[in-house]
C-alpha cells in the first residue's frame, strides 16, 4: 500500500469513528513519514548515496571548524607577538638603549 494511500485511508477512518486516539496517533505517525520522504526527496537525499552524502558534508563542515579555529588561534598569536614587540621597543626607547640600534 501507498504511503499516500495510508494516510488516506487513516483519515476516513478517523473521521467514520470519532477519531480515537490511536487512529489519530497512526495519522500523526503517517503524514510525519510522509512528510520526512517529502522533505528527504526535495533535497535530494532519498537515494541510496545519501548516508555517504552526509558524511561528506559533515567531515568538511568539521574541516572548516577545524581551519576556523586554527585561524583565529594564529591571527591571536600574531597579534600578540605583535604587542609584545611593540612593549619591548617602546621599553626600549624609554630606557635609551636605542643608541645601540644606531
Amino acid at each position: 500500500m501507498n504511503q499516500k494511500d495510508m494516510l488516506a485511508g487513516l483519515l476516513a477512518q478517523a473521521a467514520s469513528e470519532g477519531g480515537d486516539l490511536v487512529t489519530l496517533r497512526a495519522i500523526v505517525e503517517e503524514a510525519s513519514e510522509v512528510g520526512a520522504r517529502r522533505m528527504l526527496s526535495r533535497i535530494g537525499l532519498d537515494d541510496a548515496t545519501a548516508p555517504s552524502d552526509l558524511t561528506e558534508l559533515r567531515e568538511l563542515l568539521q574541516a572548516w571548524r577545524d581551519a576556523k579555529s586554527s585561524a583565529r588561534a594564529a591571527a591571536i598569536g600574531w597579534f600578540v607577538r605583535a604587542v609584545l614587540a611593540a612593549l619591548l621597543l617602546g621599553l626600549a626607547v624609554r630606557c635609551g638603549t636605542t643608541e645601540l640600534l644606531r
